[in-house]
């Protein structure tokens, strides 16, 4: 059995008790205080604040929280107590079959990616992938560059191919 409710909490004459550094964090307490006494649960560790909950209170700093904030809760069978900042979807904790099958599909998932990776790694070594970014970047720079500056490339690596072999001739 779940009960669902909606309060608008007063939290002006709590913060207004303590000094102005504080005031933000009195806030956060007279929240959980507020909720312990209406859905009639003592434990405070079992009192599950929302993060929107958190943003309103801490929004205009630790010495100006709101003077009241309007929530939405819920009470699981458990006791345990979910309030989420009105107008915004309570999350609630995944049961454990959720998490299990959730577990085995990430890890299947990761399994085919692994798989997939140590193929394309023994394919091409790492200076094999370097040689081949290389080669890209050479092309796509001689596109971009147009035909004139490619052909300057060409005849540069050919001038130094002959320099090369006339040098080797010459020893010989």
């Amino acid at each position: 059995m779940i009960i669902e409710r909606t309060y608008n909490i007063p939290l002006r004459k709590e913060w207004l008790k303590s000094p102005k550094y504080k005031r933000a964090k009195k806030a956060m307490i007279a929240v959980k205080e507020f909720l312990a006494k209406h859905m009639h649960q003592e434990d405070f560790s079992k009192i599950k604040l929302g993060e929107h909950i958190n943003l309103a209170v801490w929004e205009n700093g630790i010495k100006n929280p709101p003077h009241h904030i309007k929530v939405n809760v819920k009470k699981l069978e458990d006791g345990v107590v979910y309030a989420e900042l009105f107008g915004y979807e309570i999350k609630l904790p995944e049961s454990e079959e959720e998490k299990k099958s959730k577990k085995k599909t990430v890890k299947s998932n990761e399994k085919k990616e692994t798989v997939k990776g140590k193929e394309k790694n023994e394919e091409k070594k790492p200076e094999e992938k370097e040689d081949a970014k290389e080669k890209e970047e050479v092309k796509a720079e001689s596109e971009e560059a147009g035909p004139k500056e490619s052909s300057k490339e060409e005849k540069v690596d050919e001038a130094s191919n002959s320099d090369v072999k006339d040098k080797e001739e010459a020893k010989k």
